[in-house]
């Protein structure tokens, strides 16, 4: 792919790392190429760097001339990314590059995630380590793995596989903000085994498939009350009772930290009912986009004959007890804060249902800044499961990340921000997982901020990246490492 994307944007020593980046395959969990990658680069500039048994990666960057003895300072991000596209669009991410588009002021991908959370903040701890403009003390780049399916890089971080004191967390998405707090998280998931029964010979496949919705993060999108696609269809397979329907599949959502945009089953009905489903469709398109023609309004709903031979389905029963469940389930905002206006305590997301073998496993994840509230609306999800007859596995979780305003690394953030723009930082807390609280449970004492460029859209196809924000952001890290290294 040409680099012509690239060319011009400013810093050009971290759009290069980028587009570096962007070349090597990084699915979570499958991180060997962009390691190798990452090792390589330090091998090439003779930086030293070790590796740890679960994949995570720490560079060790020597001081500018001059600053040996300042404050080490680890600039941390994470080398995974969400592998999400748009249905139709030809991409293999465990093999293939992210195609670049420049669209104004924006550099997105092509159909596909864009990979600029986190590949912008690890491009700029890299940009950050070659560049001659930047003044610094000792560095640790420490690229974790795994962030995106459980943060399972962090999680298993090595005691003493860093020494710096000051982290600067690069996954933040929103710029004028540091952030100085995080929700805790777990997953809860529920499996259901199938009740099949023979088809009968009247009844014919058709694909129904909602699509078109605009999903997202289930942690910083969830306030803004877009539409679930698992829970649409729940809803519409209520509405079809009036037709004699059977399923033989379903599936929707990918990702246990994504909002589904797509859901769709292969219901079995006589072809004679086709024109009633499809006015019960069309009137449920209707419905819902009273709902969210402002959140959300791109809904669609396709309905198509299929050709293929089913051999069993799911009997009435099953699917009653599916529809319930999926209609019960709990999804959105539980609770706002208190103390920190706008922002989203507690959460829960009906992430994914998919079929394996002749089980449904169904994911859900919860998200809170507050542990109790956590565990309860998890406990909440499990009795969701339980009463519908599904087994309930509860994941570990991971911790929050509590604010500390008296931070010394915050405040010099302050000040330079203020220097710098002429006004006030935003300060915040987010409702969704960063890495910073499993690294300041394994750390105490770290001082920490997390900032960031703005970035729209992370975790579906509409991920972009603004281009001038980058710069900016950019150039306050430089100016917050000179501002540390001063202290030597």
């Amino acid at each position: 792919m040409s680099k012509k994307v690239i060319e011009g944007l400013n810093p050009k020593i971290l759009w290069e790392s980028f587009y570096g980046l962007t070349q090597v395959p990084r699915p979570s969990k499958k991180e060997e190429k962009i390691r190798t990658h990452v090792k390589n680069w330090a091998d090439q500039n003779n930086f030293k760097w070790k590796e740890d048994k679960t994949g995570n990666i720490v560079i060790k960057v020597p001081a500018t001339p001059g600053y040996e003895n300042a404050p080490i300072v680890v600039l941390q991000g994470h080398l995974d990314m969400v592998c999400e596209k748009n249905k139709g669009t030809e991409h293999d991410f465990e093999n293939d590059p992210i195609k670049l588009i420049k669209d104004g002021d924006w550099i997105k991908a092509d159909g596909t995630t864009l990979g600029a959370d986190n590949g912008i903040g690890v491009s700029a701890g890299m940009a950050a380590a070659l560049d001659n403009d930047v003044v610094h003390g000792p560095l640790e780049l420490l690229c974790t793995v795994d962030e995106e399916t459980g943060m399972t890089g962090v999680n298993g971080l090595e005691s003493g596989f860093i020494e710096g004191k000051h982290l600067f967390n690069m996954d933040s998405e929103e710029d004028g903000v540091f952030y100085v707090g995080c929700a805790g998280g777990q997953d809860t998931v529920g499996f259901l085994e199938i009740s099949y029964a023979d088809p009968k010979d009247d009844l014919e496949p058709y694909e129904l498939m909602i699509t078109g919705l605009k999903g997202g993060h289930s942690g910083m999108d969830i306030v803004i009350g877009r539409a679930n696609a698992i829970k649409l269809l729940g809803r519409l397979l209520l509405k079809l009772e009036d037709v004699k329907y059977r399923i033989s599949d379903i599936a929707g959502g990918s990702l246990r930290n994504a909002i589904p945009r797509e859901a769709e089953v292969t219901l079995l009905i006589n072809p004679k009912d086709e024109s009633k489903v499809q006015e019960i469709v069309d009137q449920f398109i209707a419905d819902a986009l009273q709902e969210y023609k402002v959140n959300d309004g791109g809904l669609k709903v396709v309905f198509k004959k299929k050709n293929e031979k089913v051999k069993k389905v799911f009997r009435k029963k099953f699917v009653r007890n599916l529809t319930n469940l999926l209609l019960a389930m709990p999804h959105g905002v539980i609770a706002m804060s208190p103390d920190i206006p706008g922002l989203v305590e507690t959460s829960t997301n009906l992430a994914t249902i998919q079929r394996e073998g002749d089980v449904l496993r169904i994911g859900t994840s919860q998200r809170s800044s507050v542990e109790p509230a956590k565990n309860n609306i998890a406990n909440t999800v499990a009795a969701v499961f339980e009463l519908a007859g599904a087994d309930v596995k509860v994941g570990d979780g991971y911790p929050g990340w509590q604010p500390n305003m008296n931070s010394e690394l915050l405040k010099t953030a302050k000040e330079v921000y203020k220097k710098m723009f002429g006004k006030e930082p935003e300060i915040k807390a987010i409702h969704a997982g960063l890495e910073t609280g499993l690294l300041g449970a394994k750390y105490p004492g770290l001082d920490m901020i997390s900032f960031g460029p703005t970035i729209t859209g992370a975790h579906s196809p509409d991920e972009r990246v603004n281009i001038p924000d980058v710069e900016k952001f950019y150039n306050l890290l430089k100016e917050m490492l000179k501002v540390l290294a001063d202290r030597k």
